[in-house]
């Protein structure tokens, strides 16, 4: 009996899966999505390693009330993967609660190892101004005037 072989096809599909079903629980499984050797870039965070990357989901799950993200498009390419995704969150003792939605993109680029096709880099975009620091009480009036300012 032969396995299937992976393929990148089916690596990129596996790595949405996995977001959009992300529970803490999920975590002990990075190493089926990532190589040991990832590097992972965000607005906050520029690390390397499947420890590092655990961190960065853990921090998540600690900080934040109901984090997940809902995959909007997923556009695959040879070797590279680009995603579109809306993270949904809500900040403990803030706005009751509210559920707080960032839209983003992340790159990935996937190299196989072993007969296993995984994540090498992982790159999200977001704007950290429009989609978060606008949204907070006191910080989001002043982003909001300089934005008003800039734009004159």
């Amino acid at each position: 009996m032969h396995a299937t072989p992976d393929t990148v096809e089916a690596a990129a599909q596996r790595v949405v899966v996995f977001f959009e079903n992300l529970q803490p629980s999920d975590l002990t499984r990075l190493e089926t999505i990532y190589t040991a050797d990832a590097c992972f870039k965000d607005p906050f965070n520029d690390v390397q390693g499947i420890a590092a990357i655990n961190q960065i989901f853990a921090h998540m799950f600690d900080a934040l009330d109901a984090p997940r993200f809902v995959i909007t498009q997923c556009v695959q390419q040879d070797t590279q993967c680009f995603v579109t995704w809306d993270f949904l969150f809500a900040i403990p003792r803030m706005n009751q609660g509210a559920t707080q939605t960032i839209r983003g993109a992340t790159h990935l680029v996937l190299r196989e190892e072993h007969g296993m096709w995984r994540v090498a880099v992982h790159r999200d975009y977001w704007d950290a101004a429009e989609e978060l620091y606008e949204k907070l009480p006191v910080l989001g009036s002043l982003m909001r005037w300089l934005k008003k300012r800039v734009n004159r």
